[in-house]
């Protein structure tokens, strides 16, 4: 047993020589967090560390070796200076120099002369104590990549064995087209590209970078404030190394095109620790990939955070201090509903509840959450999870997204057993979550015994602090009215200008409006007599519908009137 995780990268080194991560660090060729996150690997799997940064795709294989050949004072020997013709190796069979990766550069001429070799792993005794036995005495030997001397052992003894078999050369040929992929996203300008995407990214307050490849170039855009624009492009030549660069940062396998893959990493940028989630799918020219931006920043998940009314607020941590029932959070794809969600989880005393989670995927991870992600391809999907749930004595849980009736019926079964259900629900106001229930096939008796309140949500671009200017008085007049309420004398509403520091857009950041309708015994009984047909019950809203909470937000000059009108007047 080795005293350090790290020594014996490749082979047996002298105690005193440098560590293969120190040299590396050195030539710039590992930054500090890649050895640190490989040497946590090779603590929790094993396995020598030079082999390990090569399998991660974090260092070329090239400049592994090379360093490995400086470290222990070995010529480094390269392809192009091996035999192009096989020498006669009669003392040793070729199972021998297959199995040990061992490549001769000479005949043994009758015993006489010893020739030279190349290895892998020319400091390994097992092979020093084997070449000995048959010699007498250990050959030279040098150092050689492990694919080169694969590659020239194979056309010398496997060869004649494939030759008849068109396809045989197919694997080959795509084996080295990934390691040429893995080669050039470990090295220096494709790590500082993929760096000052991601850096260019977090510096803008992006929540998605999109990389798509088209037939004359690829393109990278990012996501501000829901709306999307390209911020730079990259070759096609090199759109493939940043593609695996990315799928090495997050696990994922390089060498798999055909079929979309998903994955998370964890990053550093600007001082902000960030949690991606990375989707790729293959396309007509390439590979889309899509990385989702994810500030580990629990501050920013509370409920004050959220910019609810007052009336809304107390309503919504009365709701979640019931102990018992189901509690929705309604709206489009991208409308917060999940940031809003674990807000909600963070005002429970999870140190003394049980809280359990299923989610696809897992965005962010709290404490005293016991969360599980839903995995489709083993069968694992929501309702399986939650049945396993109910067994687990759990006081809340969470469901990522209601997306089907036998979901929803667990769900309620849960709330009717004693357990405070939150959810999410994809449906354009708090009323139409009663209706999307129903047409699962959730009996409209159980609705109204179960759930407790709905919260639908829009997010509304939110005016720049730096440039927003006051309307003139008339022109607040008719905002103010296009939203259906009254100026008051001396209210001020605001309109967008646009600076360098919204990039001229006017806005920066975005803001949720809300509206919270409580089952109350007036929306229950409309719900048991008119099924679907539901609608009306204004007064069962806290704080207003959608409409009247984004005039609220206008007159407190954090958005406009447009804004407003543009997200609130979806119907379902």
């Amino acid at each position: 047993m080795k005293s350090s995780v790290e020594a014996d990268p490749v082979m047996d080194v002298a105690v005193a020589a440098p560590r293969l991560g120190e040299i590396l660090l050195a030539e710039q060729k590992l930054s500090r967090n890649d050895l640190e996150r490989a040497l946590e690997v090779q603590r929790s799997m094993g396995g020598r560390l030079g082999r390990l940064l090569i399998s991660l795709g974090l260092v070329s294989e090239v400049d592994v070796y090379a360093a490995l050949a400086r470290q222990a004072g070995v010529p480094l020997m390269r392809l192009e200076s091996f035999p192009q013709d096989r020498p006669d190796t009669a003392q040793l069979n070729t199972s021998f120099l297959l199995a040990n990766n061992l490549l001769p550069l000479g005949s043994a001429e009758g015993g006489e002369s010893i020739p030279d070799f190349v290895s892998a792993d020319p400091q390994s005794k097992t092979l020093h104590d084997a070449l000995r036995l048959v010699f007498g005495r250990v050959p030279r030997l040098c150092f050689g990549l492990e694919s080169e001397i694969s590659n020239r052992l194979g056309e010398w003894y496997l060869q004649d064995e494939s030759e008849d078999d068109e396809a045989a050369g197919e694997p080959f040929e795509a084996s080295e087209f990934i390691e040429h992929l893995r080669d050039m996203a470990s090295e220096a300008p494709i790590i500082q590209r993929v760096n000052q995407i991601l850096s260019q990214a977090v510096a803008a307050q992006a929540s998605d970078i999109h990389i798509e490849t088209y037939e004359e170039k690829s393109v990278v855009r990012i996501r501000v404030d829901g709306e999307i624009f390209p911020v730079d492009e990259i070759d096609n030549k090199d759109a493939p190394a940043v593609v695996s660069r990315i799928k090495i940062l997050s696990q994922l396998d390089i060498a798999e095109r055909r079929m979309p893959q998903d994955g998370r990493t964890k990053i550093r940028v600007h001082g902000k620790e960030m949690d991606v989630r990375v989707s790729t799918v293959p396309t007509a020219f390439g590979e889309s990939v899509v990385l989702r931006l994810l500030e580990k920043n629990f501050d920013l998940l509370s409920l004050e955070s959220l910019h609810f009314t007052p009336p809304t607020l107390r309503a919504m941590r009365q709701l979640l201090a019931v102990p018992h029932g189901i509690f929705l959070v309604t709206g489009p794809t991208g409308s917060g509903k999940s940031t809003t969600l674990y807000a909600s989880m963070q005002e429970l005393e999870g140190q003394n509840l049980k809280i359990l989670t299923v989610e696809d995927p897992v965005e962010y991870r709290l404490q005293w959450l016991n969360q599980v992600q839903v995995q489709a391809q083993i069968g694992l999907t929501f309702a399986k999870v939650l049945r396993s749930f109910l067994r687990q004595d759990p006081d809340v849980i969470m469901i990522g997204e209601m997306r089907d009736g036998e979901t929803a019926e667990i769900a309620v079964q849960a709330a009717l057993t004693g357990h405070l259900v939150l959810s999410t629900l994809h449906t354009n106001s708090a009323m139409g979550a009663i209706v999307r229930l129903i047409n699962m096939g959730v009996e409209p008796y159980l609705i109204t015994a179960s759930v407790v309140g709905v919260l639908a949500q829009r997010l509304v671009r939110q005016l720049c602090r730096e440039c927003k200017t006051p309307l003139s008085q008339d022109q607040a007049r008719a905002a103010a009215a296009s939203l259906g309420v009254a100026l008051d004398e001396g209210q001020t509403l605001y309109k967008p200008v646009g600076c360098p520091h919204c990039r001229g857009t006017g806005y920066r950041g975005r803001v949720a409006i809300h509206e919270l309708l409580l089952l109350t015994d007036e929306v229950k009984k409309l719900v048991l007599e008119r099924g679907t047909s539901v609608a009306g019950a204004e007064s069962a809203y806290v704080g207003g519908n959608l409409l009247q909470d984004g005039a609220t937000k206008v007159f407190q000059g954090l958005t406009t009137a447009e804004e407003v009108l543009r997200v609130a007047r979806q119907n379902d």
